[in-house]
């Protein structure tokens, strides 16, 4: 197994992380704003270069953006986006308040955790795949093959276990009330 190979599926690992930390649960955190868009003078630019995203409290973002003038596009960016958020504007700030979630509501979450869970272990066995083409292609005497086979192997079964944890934990963070 090269490094090539366990690089790949740390962006695995990663890229889960990221989609993880997407979903909310119950609580504020600045998280779940990244990827949002804002119009900033014509152009498409993430929220967290043109604000200041802090939590006050447990259940409250507050968006402050280093320019007054793009509040309304703040605003605007949050209603059109699908966090489920409605966005209180003060004429100085952006403050959107994270309901309490509901029983079905965390179910759906926990489904959609396990199914970003399931994606991230695609990925790994399509890594898997593409190594195990290369090493067949290189013949390579037996016993060698079939140690090379395995490395990739223990390195999937390693990282499917992260996958499976961090969904664990997910789940375990969604669930709690």
């Amino acid at each position: 197994m090269n490094l090539n190979t366990e690089e790949k599926m740390q962006k695995v690992i990663e890229a889960l992380d990221n989609k993880l930390t997407s979903i909310r649960a119950g609580r504020a955190n600045p998280a779940m704003l990244n990827g949002l868009m804002v119009e900033y003078y014509g152009t498409p630019t993430f929220i967290n270069s043109v604000a200041n995203i802090t939590v006050p409290e447990a259940r409250q973002l507050f968006i402050k953006p280093f320019d007054k003038s793009v509040l309304k596009n703040i605003e605007k960016a949050i209603n059109e986006s699908n966090l489920g958020l409605t966005p209180t504007n003060n004429g100085e700030m952006i403050i959107l308040t994270i309901p309490e979630l509901t029983e079905d509501r965390r179910r759906e979450y926990v489904k959609m955790a396990k199914s970003i869970g399931e994606e991230a272990k695609i990925s790994l066995r399509n890594i898997r795949q593409e190594d195990n083409d290369k090493i067949k292609k290189e013949e390579l005497p037996e016993d060698e093959e079939k140690l090379y086979l395995d490395d990739v192997q223990e390195a999937i079964n390693k990282y499917n276990k992260i996958v499976d944890e961090k969904v664990k934990e997910k789940e375990n963070e969604l669930m709690k009330i």
